[in-house]
């Protein structure tokens, strides 16, 4: 993400305004110190955001998964 200084903000605004507003958000920095995050108005909040289960129903765990490839292990290990 672009950090930009306060300053380049003011002289640049309506140009970062238009890139925040393609979604590409950019942080404002003063003194190399960041000091806000803008982002387009319909970027989803950060609490809105799911990752746990974002897969539910597109993938299937066979049955058999804690032995899948059990007899390639078993000859290149040896069986216990």
């Amino acid at each position: 993400m672009q950090t930009i200084n306060i300053h380049e903000a003011k002289t640049h605004l309506s140009r970062l305004v238009e890139q925040a507003a393609r979604g590409e958000s950019f942080i404002i920095a003063k003194a190399g110190k960041p000091l806000v995050k803008v982002v387009a108005i319909n970027s989803p909040e950060a609490s809105q955001v799911k990752r746990i289960g974002f897969l539910e129903g597109e993938i299937s765990v066979p049955d058999d998964f804690d032995r899948m490839g059990q007899a390639e292990i078993e000859r290149l290990f040896g069986s216990p």
